[in-house]
């Protein structure tokens, strides 16, 4: 089944737009999950943290929320202990019912690609991945076929929510366009032949909430490209900040929030669980009746 397809109805079926980002920083892990560990806890007593408090907050949240978002690089700073957690991360997210998608940022020549889409999409198994597409359109086929063919699905970077994407990627070309709409036209051409029976394409953008009048640029140029908007919460993107980017039927974009929901109990005085599942409700509900005012702004 066409990934965007699969999204769309994922959407609708939880009435929620919450993409949960897993970045896990062992610092910020509730004081009941850091005392099963020793003072100087190496790096396989970190990965038994990280597992003991995501797969909690998996459970909780599976009925809010629509998707994860697996951070690879904090599994990856774990050496190989870490990779297995994220492996087993991506299945156990799966079993709960969520759409997975892997934020590795991968892109490289042709056949590096293809290595970096068996990794993730295959070995791992995860839904979608982000991709960088700045080696161009030979760099992108690997990801491309798997979005054509095996349903799985692509957000490829775009307009990033960090302050320095304006370095690059508001850089404005010859023709007169900055870099991001130029990106963003390859994207659109590379969705056409991914496209799915909700008219939405399998070939994503990421698209940060943080700017929101490029992004709202962006919704129009790209009416049939999945959005996955990152700069909520911790970032200071807020629902608001978010109208007229769900589309007409509203169930174009999806929302990440990483560390206002895993460590919502540091603002709430409730236990670390309940505390990320309300955090996460509450985005939810405020998303929704923004989805629901379709394109307007």
């Amino acid at each position: 089944m066409n990934f965007a397809d699969r999204l769309a109805a994922a959407i609708e079926g939880k009435r929620s737009h919450v993409v949960v980002g897993l970045d896990p920083d062992y610092a910020s892990l509730p004081a009941e999950i850091q005392s099963r560990t020793g003072p100087q806890p190496d790096v396989a007593d970190m990965a038994g943290a990280y597992q003991d408090f995501l797969e909690g907050l998996l459970q909780d949240l599976s009925e809010v929320a629509v998707a994860v978002k697996i951070q690879v690089a904090f599994f990856e700073a774990l050496g190989a202990v870490g990779y297995q957690l994220y492996l087993g991360l991506v299945a156990r997210a799966r079993a709960l019912g969520y759409v997975v998608i892997a934020d590795a940022k991968r892109g490289d020549i042709g056949n590096t690609s293809e290595a970096y889409a068996k990794a993730h999409l295959d070995v791992a198994g995860a839904d979608a991945m982000t991709v960088n597409a700045y080696f161009g359109s030979d760099g992108m086929e690997p990801f491309l076929r798997r979005a054509r063919e095996e349903g799985k699905g692509l957000f490829v970077l775009v307009k990033t929510s960090n302050p320095g994407s304006q370095e690059l990627q508001d850089l404005v070309l010859a023709d007169g366009r900055p870099v991001y709409r130029a990106m963003a036209s390859l994207v659109e051409g590379w969705g056409v032949a991914a496209r799915g029976e909700s008219g939405l394409s399998a070939v994503g953008a990421v698209v940060g909430g943080t700017h929101p009048a490029q992004a709202r640029e962006l919704r129009a140029a790209l009416p049939s490209t999945p959005f996955l908007i990152p700069g909520y919460g911790s970032q200071g993107a807020t629902a608001g900040d978010m109208v007229g980017l769900f589309g007409p039927e509203g169930v174009s974009a999806v929302v990440n929030s990483a560390r206002a929901i895993l460590y919502a109990y540091k603002k709430r005085p409730l236990p670390w669980r309940e505390a990320a599942r309300r955090e996460a409700e509450e985005m939810r509900d405020a998303l929704w009746q923004v989805a629901r005012r379709g394109g307007a702004v």
